[in-house]
């Protein structure tokens, strides 16, 4: 068995979401989303499923805090409800949505755990939507102002911030698939929301610049590996495309000011265009990039019929709940890719976990060794990169605890803490004692 260390002072964590699991959904002047109208609305997700209760963290939020602190967390990635904050999208803020997370800030500080708050993960407020949502620009300068509202608040305490997560998912999955809120199916107003976050993002970080210069902020978005299918010219040409767009849509713009050029070359016409004031604003110097990996993506030449004309491929190799390939190698690929491409910038792992099929024994304990072994091999992908020069600063699982899985509900579970969600009773799996364990080591064995 070898042991590998990580660099002193590296933040180990736990990330959530809002909508996932706070519950509360129409407490203390909290305003409707998009995800509530999305899952209130028949056929939408699972089973009916919906986040109106989800893990009860409203009311819970104590007792998550105890247990962070009892696993040893360093730090909390958590998501601020736009809805609790501004009920109509814009307007005076809902005080007492601030309240709850003033409360939850301190909670964290006074256990010893960093936390860092990312303003959008998916639940925008459906007034906003009803008035265009993210294809509507306007919702770049409601979000600007939002933003201010929640960096007067608390950036007194909070030090570390992310924009945005995962605006790919936003525009694509929300606009152009329609499998996640507000379930639109239209490549222009994908196009045009993946404008609007981009900007959106940008006059936040310009935002936060103004008032509170000594903190940190960055984006986080989903990566994933890519590779061609076959050495075939069409298979690389569409793994060259969709690269394009599953890992530098939204990046590119940040460092370089412009799309990349596979899109335009596919989009020219419909793909917007920056002016001049938008480029100075989306290329507002960040500090971080957040790194989301899951799975990685084999593809092959789709034909005229789809999407970018790529195609996906299978390759046999185990997979998780949700149906995406176990693939470690992957996450390497995408850190040291991150720091060729754009000049070395400082990274954390925002989000990596699994979902797997799983039950409470009888003795109660929750034995999820393949969540175990998943993390382990992802943690020594990680370990790899830092060896090999990747600025690698923290990583935080996904997830804390087992949550509603948007258009899944509650059929799959991603936390290292199990939920009961007909008692709301957290236990600690396996995965979260092991987990414990490499922070208070700062170190993973391969075992």
């Amino acid at each position: 068995m070898a042991l590998y260390a990580f660099p002193p002072g590296f933040l180990w964590g736990a990330a959530t979401a809002s909508y996932q699991i706070e519950g509360g959904h129409d407490a203390d002047g909290r305003g409707e989303s998009i995800w509530d109208r999305f899952s209130h609305t028949p056929g939408r997700t699972m089973n009916g499923d919906t986040g109106d209760v989800a893990c009860d963290h409203y009311h819970r939020y104590r007792e998550d805090i105890a247990l962070m602190r009892d696993l040893g967390l360093k730090a909390y990635r958590f998501s601020v409800a736009w809805p609790r904050i501004q009920p109509d999208g814009t307007g005076s803020p809902n005080q007492a949505g601030l309240d709850f997370y003033s409360r939850l800030v301190d909670g964290l500080l006074e256990a010893g755990i960093t936390p860092l708050p990312t303003l959008y993960h998916w639940d925008l407020p459906q007034p906003l939507e009803d008035r265009g949502g993210w294809p509507n620009l306007e919702t770049a300068t409601r979000f600007a102002e939002y933003a201010g509202i929640v960096f007067d608040a608390l950036g007194d305490r909070v030090k570390h911030w992310i924009t945005l997560n995962e605006p790919w998912c936003t525009a694509h999955l929300g606009y152009y698939s329609g499998e996640h809120a507000p379930g639109r199916r239209d490549l222009d107003a994908c196009l045009a929301a993946g404008h609007a976050l981009v900007v959106a993002h940008g006059l936040a970080v310009r935002r936060l610049r103004r008032t509170h210069p000594d903190s940190r902020i960055g984006i986080t978005d989903n990566f994933s590996a890519v590779h061609p299918a076959t050495d075939r010219p069409e298979d690389l040409e569409a793994a060259a495309r969709w690269d394009a767009y599953m890992n530098r849509w939204f990046i590119d713009p940040i460092f370089f000011g412009d799309y990349p050029a596979e899109l335009r070359a596919e989009w020219d016409g419909r793909l917007p265009r920056f002016t001049e004031e938008q480029r100075d604003i989306v290329r507002a110097p960040i500090d971080f990039i957040g790194v989301n990996y899951y799975s990685r993506s084999l593809v092959r030449d789709g034909g005229p019929g789809s999407l970018l004309r790529v195609g996906f491929s299978g390759s046999g190799l185990p997979r998780t709940a949700m149906g995406w390939e176990i693939y470690p190698d992957g996450l390497y690929e995408v850190l040291t890719t991150l720091r060729d491409r754009y000049a070395n910038p400082l990274l954390y792992v925002t989000e990596n976990g699994a979902a797997f099929d799983e039950s409470v024994a009888a003795s109660g304990r929750v034995e999820d060794e393949d969540r175990r072994t998943y993390l382990r091999d992802h943690f020594l992908a990680a370990h790899r990169a830092i060896t090999s020069g990747v600025p690698l600063a923290g990583y935080f699982v996904w997830s804390l605890m087992d949550n509603f899985e948007w258009a899944y509900g509650f059929t799959k579970r991603f936390g290292i803490v199990h939920v009961d969600y007909a008692t709301q009773k957290r236990t600690p799996k396996r995965s979260a004692e092991w987990y414990s364990q490499v922070i208070r080591q700062n170190a993973v064995s391969d075992d």
